[in-house]
């Protein structure tokens, strides 16, 4: 890219000179400013942007089919109409049209209006022919997104596995105490009446007890390793939700019957999916009410896929999607996160333990949210 940079800056001083030098691409005049065809053909989104109020003079194909814009109805927006304010992104072009760089790169996340945040590595470059003007290239940056997001992931879930084995086993000890003094005072209590009391510390205390074996549970069971059909854990968790939502919910299975078979423990990935679906179809509940209400199973196979900076040749992708509001935003980043719910009543356990089981068979689960599509993406190495 630099040095089609400077190519477009020598020409555009040969351009109005008559025919270019033999061999080399013509430069075309855009208004008062001047392009190399080359850009036309560039993979990734290229515009040229003009100082005053970083107008948008140009914009190669690319440009045109990423912002979902024709050249034409770009020509009459600013660079901010199109990606809005972005101090990073004002900066490194102030720099490079001062011409204290020839060239900046950095990565930035821009936020075009009604559209998804974008996460790209921006390019900018001076153009010598046109001192008010530069090239801005935008190359995305979606894998170097997912892997930061992977390790981060991991690493809270290691330290979340290792502080709640920790804090279980705290709770656990002196909640049998007060659950044996509960019940050896109410053996004494003269007044039966007070007994409604005892009982409440008997029944909290075996409420907690639960909660305490099912952060235990991940712990507690072998690994039970064998040949499994990931489409046979599908049917058996189908099975099981559409028993408890018999109308209004519509599971929709979408395989590739061509998958092979995995290696890994059958109820630990029955457990895992179920918790996913079984969420899904919890967080449906108006729209199963309409009997409008839909969850997909969709299996694939993914190939050449990092998963905790490993690379696998390939890997189960398994999707589980449904049409329903969406996380809550404020929780979005925390649905791994034990006792996080986003629901009334519910453990915020379900998703925690489902990350486990998964991350021990070297896999990870990721979440896109947004209201009418919510995607849990499971991906597990097939060895």
């Amino acid at each position: 890219m630099r040095r089609l940079i400077r190519s477009v800056s020598r020409k555009v001083a040969s351009a109005g000179a008559g025919n270019p030098p033999e061999g080399e691409a013509v430069v075309l005049p855009l208004g008062d400013v001047s392009y190399h065809q080359g850009l036309d053909v560039i993979a990734n989104p290229v515009l040229l942007v003009r100082q005053p109020g970083m107008r948008v003079v140009y914009a190669n194909p690319a440009a045109e089919a990423s912002f979902a814009l024709s050249r034409k109805a770009m020509l009459e927006l600013s660079l901010g109409d199109l990606f809005g304010a972005s101090e990073e992104l004002d900066s490194m072009i102030d720099t490079v049209l001062s011409r204290q760089f020839d060239a900046r790169r950095q990565d930035v996340v821009l936020h075009p209006p009604l559209q998804e945040p974008m996460h790209v590595h921006v390019v900018i470059g001076a153009l010598e022919a046109n001192p008010d003007t530069v090239l801005v290239e935008m190359l995305p940056n979606e894998q170097k997104v997912r892997s930061d997001r992977e390790e981060r992931i991991l690493d809270l879930t290691s330290a979340n596995k290792e502080l709640i084995r920790n804090l279980a086993h705290e709770i656990k000890n002196p909640l049998g105490g007060i659950r044996g003094a509960a019940q050896l005072l109410e053996f004494e209590l003269p007044d039966r009446s007070l007994r409604e009391y005892t009982q409440v510390i008997i029944k909290e205390s075996d409420r907690l007890q639960t909660l305490v074996d099912r952060l235990l549970e991940p712990h507690r069971h072998p690994h039970i390793v064998s040949d499994l059909n990931i489409h046979e854990v599908l049917e058996r968790v189908r099975s099981v939700v559409l028993a408890e939502f018999p109308t209004g919910l519509d599971i929709v299975r979408d395989y590739d019957a061509s998958l092979p078979d995995l290696r890994g423990d059958m109820e630990q990935l029955i457990q895992a999916v179920l918790n996913i679906v079984h969420n899904a179809a919890q967080a449906l509940a108006e729209r199963i009410a309409r009997g409008d209400a839909q969850i997909v199973l969709r299996t694939r196979v993914a190939r050449q896929v990092t998963i905790a900076k490993r690379l696998f040749k390939l890997a189960l992708d398994l999707h589980v999607i449904d049409n329903g509001p969406g996380i809550p935003e404020d929780i979005r980043e925390r649905i791994f996160y034990p006792l996080v719910s986003g629901r009334d009543g519910g453990s915020g356990l379900g998703l925690t333990l489902a990350q486990t089981f998964v991350q021990q068979h070297e896999g990870l689960i990721e979440c896109e949210s947004r209201p009418g599509c919510t995607d849990f993406r499971i991906l597990l190495p097939l060895h």
